[in-house]
C-alpha cells in the first residue's frame, strides 16, 4: 500500500520520510547515522516487523516475535573497511537492549547486487549474525543481543585507533 502510494506520487523519498516520522512517534528511534569528521559515512534502519509489513513477502519470513528487523545498512565506499558497519550494528544492539529486545534479525542478500538496499548476507555473518532460515537468495539471519554486546570493547578499541579522539558514542546519532 505505501509502496503503491509512493510510486503514484512519484516521490518514494516522501513516503520514506513519512514512514520514519510515523515510526519515530509510535515506536522511537529506527535508525542511526555514523559520521566521520562531521561527514555522514553510513546509516542503518531498523524497526519491529509490525512496522515493516512488506517483510512478510520474503520467502524466509516471518521475523521472530522477540526480534527487531534490520532493514538496511550502508557505508559509503570511501569509508568502507574501517569497522564503521560493525559500529552501527553495535549501536543498534545497544539501543535495542535498552528497550529489552532480545535479538536483531535481517534478510540477507546472497547475491549482493550493486545499489540494492539489502544487506549482504556475508557482511551480516561477519558481524555475528547466524543463519536461522537458509535460502538460496534471502536467508534470514539473527543476532542475539547478549552476544552482540560482548564485542563492544573490541569495537571501541578499534574505533579509537581508526578515528582518533572521536568516541563511538559521539559518532552515532539516532534517526
Amino acid at each position: 500500500m505505501n509502496r503503491d502510494r509512493a510510486l503514484e506520487s512519484g516521490d518514494p523519498g516522501l513516503e520514506k520520510e513519512a514512514w520514519i516520522s510515523s515510526t519515530l512517534l509510535e515506536w522511537g528511534s529506527c535508525g542511526k547515522i555514523v559520521y566521520v569528521d562531521n561527514v555522514p559515512a553510513g546509516f542503518v534502519m531498523y524497526a519491529p516487523p509490525l512496522y515493516v509489513p512488506r517483510s512478510v513477502a520474503f520467502p524466509t519470513s516471518p521475523v521472530s516475535a522477540d526480534a527487531v528487523l534490520l532493514m538496511t545498512a550502508h557505508i559509503l565506499p570511501e569509508f568502507a573497511g574501517g569497522g564503521l558497519g560493525r559500529m552501527l550494528v553495535q549501536g543498534v544492539a545497544k539501543d535495542l537492549t535498552r528497550r529489552t529486545v532480545k535479538a536483531i534479525e535481517a534478510f540477507g542478500d546472497l547475491k549482493g547486487e550493486e545499489g540494492g538496499c539489502m544487506v549482504p548476507a556475508d557482511y551480516l555473518l561477519s558481524v555475528g549474525f547466524k543463519t536461522v532460515r537458509p535460502h538460496h537468495r534471502y536467508p534470514r539471519l539473527r543476532l542475539e543481543l547478549k552476544s552482540a554486546l560482548s564485542w563492544r570493547e573490541d569495537v571501541e578499541v578499534a574505533l579509537e585507533r581508526l578515528l582518533g579522539s572521536m568516541t563511538p558514542e559521539g559518532a552515532l546519532r539516532p534517526v
